[in-house]
């Protein structure tokens, strides 16, 4: 679609993963209402689909997005979506980011029999392929056995028993796993929530629980109506907050493999900016000892991108200030 001014139908670029089809739904939806125009999903196998492996291995988080970024680039797809914090925290030149109102950021406990993370039993067996995650529940809990696991959110979901999906392959042998709360949401799986984690000793991954809807920027020129219809879905609010949060990652240069979690959000006009970096080596063997995590919080006035962007540098230099730089460069 480059000059058609009033298209029959509009095309989404996306991953064929069950959460990335239910997301892409959930944009599909809010664009019909928003232009009038029918929806098509597009499935494009990505990189991040293909290869195994831990996704620091894979290449980074470019993984799952550069396919469906080249989709829409060529002109194959009209409009992507991506999970944000799939994203990388580079511009892309040649495209503009719209960000719906997130979903609750937070990360949920999903374990076998409901309980909390607390009440686990000592030496529970839990499951994540999250440094971030790992290293923040044993900061919580140092008994608890962290299983690295892979996979989409049923296959996880079965090996701690709570998957309805038939799994005949997949071990049944943990006492629970830890998932964005936000995904299962989108999937219809909120009934296995045993707890959704704190965010005082769980921060979320930069940009978890924001939709990424990206669009070529020559549409503006090229279809100013349907452009500022699809503008209608971005939410400033949380546009600010998870630039913010990106921008902690950033400016520390921390791959996908650093333990480091940042949430954000806008209140009274204030933006209430929190990260956390975290020792690697509390994830890489118990036997290694583990320093004490660096955590920082700050509360400043946010009107545009670059009062966001400029709390998120200042944070992170905070960070390295109180000794982060050793996690980074662990």
């Amino acid at each position: 679609m480059a000059t058609n001014q009033n298209p029959s139908s509009l095309t989404i670029g996306t991953r064929g993963s069950a959460l990335a089809l239910a997301q892409s739904g959930i944009i599909a939806k809010l664009i019909e209402q928003a232009t009038g125009t029918a929806v098509e999903l597009v499935t494009i196998k990505t990189q991040g689909d293909v290869l195994t492996g831990s996704l620091a291995n894979m290449g980074g988080t470019g993984v799952f997005v550069t396919a469906i970024r080249n989709a829409l680039l060529e002109g194959r797809v009209d409009v992507a979506v991506h999970s944000l914090k799939d994203l990388p925290t580079a511009p892309q030149e040649g495209t503009v980011i719209i960000t719906p109102q997130r979903e609750n950021a937070q990360d949920a406990l999903c374990s076998r029999h409901g309980e909390i993370l607390d009440l686990l039993p000592p030496g529970a067996r839990i499951g994540t392929g999250s440094p971030r995650r790992a290293a923040q529940l044993l900061a919580a809990r140092p008994d608890l056995e962290i299983v690295d696991i892979r996979g989409n959110v049923d296959t996880r979901l079965a090996r701690a028993g709570l998957s309805t999906a038939d799994k005949p392959d997949t071990p049944n042998d943990l006492d629970a796993v830890v998932l964005a709360n936000a995904g299962l949401r989108r999937l219809g799986r909120a009934h296995v929530i045993s707890e959704l984690l704190p965010l005082a000793g769980m921060l979320p991954a930069p940009g978890q629980g924001a939709l990424a809807v990206e669009v070529r920027d020559s549409l503006a020129d090229e279809d100013p109506g349907l452009f500022s219809s699809l503008m209608s879905l971005h939410h400033v609010p949380t546009f600010l907050a998870v630039t913010a949060e990106r921008a902690v990652l950033r400016q520390l240069e921390a791959g996908c493999a650093a333990p480091l979690g940042a949430y954000g959000h806008i209140a009274g006009g204030e933006l209430h900016l929190t990260a956390v970096a975290l020792d690697p080596r509390s994830v890489q063997s118990s036997a290694l000892p583990s320093r004490p995590a660096v955590r920082r919080e700050a509360r400043v006035p946010v009107s545009s991108v670059d009062d966001a962007v400029a709390a998120g540098v200042a944070l992170a230099a905070a960070l390295l200030e109180g000794g982060a730089s050793e996690f980074l460069d662990a």
